[in-house]
């Protein structure tokens, strides 16, 4: 099984690529392939260019775009891993959404709606936030995220939406055990849902 691996962080230390490769070496462990790709290392250009846009005389995918949908489109699961920032994923990460994942590739055109092109494909998140959890649950964000980009994302391409597991009150002077800890909760998820059935 084929794993595209989509980070999105600023800091190549930080605690969201220590995430990463975690989810990362826990798929290697059952046998899977992991293609990275970490957006801000890449210098992925988020902005959706005039071309791009879908119209009545058609559109013109960039060639970074066209790159990372040859580079994805064979993938069985899209992960993401990504900060909260205002209750959203980074800039970076939404323009590669936009880009990457629009018509042609997450969804075509069918008629008066759009047809999901990702049909039996996997999506999972892992994200993080300086606020606790319960707080952002208590005030109604929790919901927000996970019906604005998790469900709604999941529904236009058409992908298993399996779990969304989320790190609050993630503060720069976090022990390195809490970190591990945080580490071995992603290779349980992984194997959760994609390691081989428990007999």
């Amino acid at each position: 099984m084929k794993h595209a691996l989509i980070v999105a962080h600023p800091n190549p230390d930080s605690f969201n690529l220590t995430m990463a490769r975690a989810y990362e070496t826990a798929a290697a462990a059952i046998g899977h392939t992991v293609v990275v790709r970490d957006l801000y290392r890449l210098g992925f250009d988020p902005r959706l260019g005039q071309a791009e846009v879908p119209g009545p005389h058609g559109f013109t995918p960039g060639d970074d775009v066209l790159a990372e949908r040859a580079l994805i489109g064979d993938a069985q699961v899209f992960a993401f891993v990504y900060p909260l920032w205002f209750y959203a994923q980074p800039a970076i990460l939404k323009g590669y959404i936009d880009r990457v994942f629009g018509m042609g590739f997450g969804y075509g055109s069918g008629g008066a709606a759009n047809t999901p092109l990702l049909r039996g494909r996997m999506m999972i998140s892992f994200t993080s936030s300086g606020a606790p959890e319960a707080w952002i649950r208590q005030t109604g964000s929790w919901d927000a995220v996970r019906k604005l980009f998790d469900q709604h994302f999941a529904d236009v391409c058409g992908l298993a939406l399996m779990d969304h597991v989320h790190f609050g009150g993630i503060v720069p002077e976090i022990t390195a055990e809490s970190v591990q800890a945080c580490a071995a909760e992603v290779e349980s998820a992984v194997r959760r849902h994609f390691g081989p059935a428990e007999v």
